[in-house]
């Protein structure tokens, strides 16, 4: 994305960092250099020239301050790229854009009926495209909880957006418990954590769509059934929490605090003796009909 319009490829990311005691989210943008490089990553300012940052009212409200991804598109139609951006929360924000990578400081909360747009689940993750192919820009969204979610937007071409609330594209996937054997050949689609692109992969003039998730393998360890790997995971489950309790009530005392985290160590080192753990992620594509 040409993100400052100087005729060279950016790079715009969401992260998170410490700032004033609290977790904030910033934007980092790698701006690109004649050559095809790109500079060191660095946060991007608003027009204040201080970093865009989602604001929040009290700690409750602290999920939202943290960026999951900005999505850099013409929202509003004027002209200049704008930043449509996802959060912990599920709900989105808007930074409206001045022109050559310049965005006003202070955002809008996205709404949708009278309401804050917001998926189902946590993790908003906004790309926005012409979906149903009517002339306007819709939402689509990956999710905590798996699947994808779109908004339509029936404000039709050169109109300010009205999006409706998120409807399933792609219904979820199976929840998978915490003692489930799972191997790579019993997956049928995306599981949690979804993350989306959309594209015309196939030339055949439709959209389709890549689903990224979040998967946990697991299988027993050699020489371990199935039966004897969930007996021992119920066992340490109780052990993991004694021992984290421990390091909780042991907050005044050093010595004790370290036999908790060292008592913690252990056991997860324990846990592979019984069970084989591969935290992964896939990716899946969707040919759209």
């Amino acid at each position: 994305m040409d993100l400052n319009s100087d005729g060279k490829l950016d790079i715009l990311s969401g992260s998170y960092s410490r700032m004033e005691s609290a977790m904030a989210g910033l934007f980092q943008v790698l701006w690109g250099q004649p050559n095809g490089t790109f500079k060191k990553a660095a946060v991007l300012n608003g027009t204040d020239d201080k970093p865009l940052i989602i604001p929040v009212e009290g700690d409750n409200d602290v999920i939202k301050n943290i960026c999951t991804r900005p999505f850099a598109v013409d929202w509003d139609g004027d002209g200049d790229l704008d930043l449509v951006v996802g959060n912990f929360a599920g709900t989105f924000y808007l930074f409206r854009g001045e022109g050559k990578g310049k965005f006003q400081p202070k955002p809008e909360e996205m709404m949708a009926g009278g309401k804050p747009l917001k998926i189902e689940g946590h993790h908003s993750d906004p790309f926005a495209v012409d979906w149903d192919r009517d002339g306007d820009l819709d939402l689509l969204s990956g999710s905590s909880e798996g699947g994808v979610q779109w908004a339509e937007n029936r404000a039709g071409p050169g109109k300010a957006p009205e999006l409706t609330a998120f409807q399933s594209l792609i219904k979820r996937g199976p929840q998978i418990e915490d003692d489930q054997v799972l191997r790579d050949s019993d997956l049928k689609g995306p599981l949690s954590s979804t993350r989306i692109w959309v594209d015309d992969f196939n030339s055949d003039g439709k959209l389709d769509i890549f689903v990224g998730d979040l998967t946990n393998l697991i299988s027993p360890a050699e020489n371990v059934t199935e039966k004897e790997m969930k007996e021992k995971l119920t066992a340490w489950n109780k052990s993991i929490s004694e021992a984290y309790q421990q390091v909780n009530e042991a907050a005044n005392d050093e010595k004790k605090r370290k036999e908790g985290h060292e008592r913690i160590q252990k056991l997860y080192d324990q846990r592979r003796e019984f069970m084989i753990e591969d935290n992964t992620g896939f990716v899946w594509l969707y040919l759209q009909k």
